[in-house]
């Protein structure tokens, strides 16, 4: 089994953020998402400029790593006083299936206990039509409603939005 790290990312990392997600964020959602979506969403999420305003809003970047080689991230955001949102979790395709993306969820839970030592709440929106819906559900969340949220430029995310109580 391999050893997993991760590290807080800094502002230095919006590159190499946006590098792994031109990774991962195509081949995760390529049989999802039309081409012309998926261009603008990654645009939306993961220019270094928009990965760098989400920092100054909040978002808590964690950048993973299997040994010394880097295989994933994941970002955390306070939404309000017991309510946390997993806003990112992505590992690269090379590391798929070694149970780097159970150690990022788990490392998630962790910082929010850390930073909120009382019982709180962690939601995520995930594409209703994403496989990852089945890892989470294995990770304890459930669904807990649905909707249809504009982004922009006509699109929309056709999201279940998936929750788990966190306990101290």
């Amino acid at each position: 089994m391999q050893m997993f790290t991760t590290r807080i990312a800094t502002t230095d990392d919006c590159l190499l953020i946006n590098r792994l997600a031109s990774q991962v964020f195509p081949e995760t959602y390529r049989e999802i998402l039309l081409q012309d979506q998926l261009e603008y969403m990654f645009e939306w999420m993961y220019s270094p400029e928009n990965v760098h305003k989400q920092m100054r809003e909040g978002h808590v970047y964690f950048i993973a790593y299997a040994e010394s080689e880097v295989c994933g991230y994941l970002s955390v955001q306070q939404e309000n006083a017991d309510l946390f949102h997993l806003q990112k979790i992505y590992v690269l395709p090379s590391f798929q299936g070694t149970h780097a993306g159970s150690f990022l969820f788990h490392e998630a839970v962790k910082y929010i206990k850390k930073v909120h030592p009382s019982p709180c709440k962690m939601e995520l929106n995930v594409n209703r039509n994403n496989p990852a819906i089945q890892f989470y559900e294995h990770m304890g969340m459930k669904k807990m409603r649905e909707g249809d949220f504009p982004i922009g430029n006509g699109y929309y995310m056709n999201d279940y939005i998936m929750g788990i109580e966190i306990e101290p």
